[in-house]
């Protein structure tokens, strides 16, 4: 089921529904940690979001890599957005919100402290906000297996990246692909199983272009200087509620800013 309400802080832009999932064990090894990065940076590069759980190892990891590397990331919390947990990735919820390369996200309203029973829950999330989810390391009762599974409900493809068959954290992935999950050893794999050529422009063309009437007739009037809403209902000649959620959704796209004080100015 999906949530009926997101906190956000940061910023989503069309670029972001190019979206796969980085997940795994908290208690990554060498190898989990060198194919996040890895897997992280490609995806990064071929202008594809990256979401995950702001956790520590592979999710902490892939974020702090797609950033790295300039690009864009989505992290979902099973808190309140005022209550980052673990408390030592609160710089890296920092770094992705007020970036402007990502957001970070929760369906708790604020005050809500970490609990265990929220974490699976999130993880609908996360799988869902994602055209795939890749599955690095976690052995069979981690939460990498429960976003995988909430994948397939989703009908989201499930990528699992091959380990020792010694390796208690790679026992997770060996047995998705075991049931039939794709096997993957680099960006590429992801790619061509999801048909995606090159997001990146793709999105760029879809943010260039309003794709309303309301955001078309609107844009005339917006300037790279921040104008109150009023100011500009009233240049444009249109009703202020009408203004004002017409540059919700163009804020949404990521193609005006709110700069506060009801205040927007165009990118």
């Amino acid at each position: 089921m999906p949530p009926p309400v997101l906190y956000m802080h940061g910023r989503l832009t069309e670029q972001d529904q190019f979206a796969v999932a980085i997940v795994g064990t908290r208690k990554l090894t060498s190898y989990g940690k060198q194919m996040a990065r890895e897997l992280a940076v490609g995806l990064a590069q071929k202008g594809i979001t990256v979401v995950s759980g702001l956790a520590k190892g592979v999710d902490a990891v892939a974020h702090q890599a797609v950033l790295d590397a300039g690009g864009r990331t989505i992290a979902v919390l099973g808190s309140g957005l005022d209550h980052v947990y673990p408390p030592e990735n609160r710089a890296l919820a920092k770094q992705i919100a007020e970036s402007g390369r990502g957001a970070v996200m929760s369906e708790y309203e604020l005050g809500t402290k970490p609990q265990a029973k929220n974490f699976p829950p999130r993880n609908r999330i996360i799988s869902g906000l994602s055209l795939g989810t890749i599955v690095v390391e976690g052995d069979m009762t981690s939460g990498a297996m429960i976003t995988a599974k909430f994948a397939l409900e989703q009908n989201r493809e499930v990528f699992a990246v091959p380990g020792y068959v010694t390796s208690p954290a790679s026992s997770g992935p060996n047995w998705l692909i075991q049931q039939g999950a794709k096997l993957i050893t680099n960006v590429q794999d992801v790619l061509d199983e999801l048909k995606l050529g090159e997001p990146a422009e793709k999105a760029a063309v879809q943010m260039a272009l309003p794709t309303s009437p309301e955001e078309a007739e609107l844009m005339p009037f917006l300037t790279r200087e921040p104008q109150h809403v009023d100011d500009i209902a009233r240049t444009a000649d249109l009703p202020s509620a009408y203004v004002s959620s017409t540059l919700m959704m163009l804020e949404l796209k990521g193609l005006v800013q709110h700069v506060g004080g009801m205040k927007y100015a165009k990118f």
